[in-house]
């Protein structure tokens, strides 16, 4: 079967392209930001996965307002990153895992999840910019990973409940628990913390209850579920939706969980960015 080791969360933010393309490393406002990412990255490095699940939010490449499924898993077998306007290099395809994708989908339907499957997936810096954080080298890298795409939505109301994305995690992990092949699996759950990019509260960010987050999704993320999406929002911000991508990647991990590793940095272009790795228990 499928051996998921671990999960890691990372703040996506456009700004983060363009840092790492001009090489901003060492520049103080992106020092203590970047400084969070070494440690993983020997992490994975020293695991070697298989596969990486990548799930992110779309913002407007993949899908848009007038289309936008609550739960999105890409089944092909690579995805292209396109031009988003924000002046970001693009990068070359990444490779899928079309044979695990399909298996994962039958999976949640199973477990009574709508699922729209895609065949061909766009994917915006949602997905890319993690992916350039923990493998910096991406296919040049020899222990780069396959890929699947999870998008989910936290833009168009109603959102999923932070219960419903965490039991969204309990089922892949089921699925990819019967998975016939011996493979390993990290799990990314991407974007926020808590931000607010418009309206009277843009630049909002609740230092406090990131914090929170950042300690009940270790050992208590059973608390985290009681949150509703309205207080989400209120809490962190219209943009700290995101958090329910954490909640995925935390409810596929199982119970007990390690953490390895936690940062914890703000302001990055008006968002509190959030760092953790977290090892799966043996």
């Amino acid at each position: 079967m499928a051996k998921i080791i671990g999960g890691i969360t990372s703040s996506h933010i456009p700004a983060i392209g363009n840092a790492i393309a001009n090489r901003l490393f060492e520049e103080p406002y992106w020092k203590p930001f970047f400084d969070g990412y070494p440690p993983i990255r020997a992490w994975l490095q020293k695991e070697k996965p298989d596969v990486a699940i990548n799930i992110y939010n779309d913002h407007g490449l993949g899908f848009f307002l007038d289309k936008m499924p609550t739960f999105a898993i890409g089944a092909a077998t690579q995805y292209q990153n396109e031009d988003e306007g924000w002046g970001i290099p693009q990068l070359p395809p990444f490779l899928g895992d079309a044979k695990l994708s399909w298996h994962i989908i039958e999976g949640m339907v199973a477990d009574e999840f709508d699922i729209t499957s895609c065949q061909e997936l766009a994917v915006d810096h949602g997905f890319t910019v993690p992916m350039q954080l923990l493998w910096p080298e991406l296919s040049k890298d020899p222990n780069f990973p396959r890929t699947v795409p999870i998008s989910a939505n936290t833009v168009q109301h109603p959102i999923p409940t932070l219960k419903r994305a965490y039991d969204f995690g309990k089922a892949l992990r089921r699925a990819l628990q019967s998975y016939p092949e011996n493979i390993k699996v990290v799990i990314l759950g991407t974007g926020g913390l808590s931000h607010q990019l418009d309206g009277t509260r843009a630049g909002f960010i609740n230092k406090n209850f990131d914090l929170m987050c950042l300690e009940k999704i270790v050992d208590d993320p059973e608390a985290l579920t009681k949150i509703s999406r309205h207080e989400l929002v209120r809490e962190a911000g219209a943009q700290g939706t995101e958090f329910l991508m954490w909640m995925m990647m935390r409810g596929a991990l199982g119970e007990k969980v390690t953490s390895l590793h936690r940062n914890y940095h703000i302001p990055i272009s008006n968002t509190a960015a959030g760092t953790l790795l977290l090892e799966c228990a043996a």
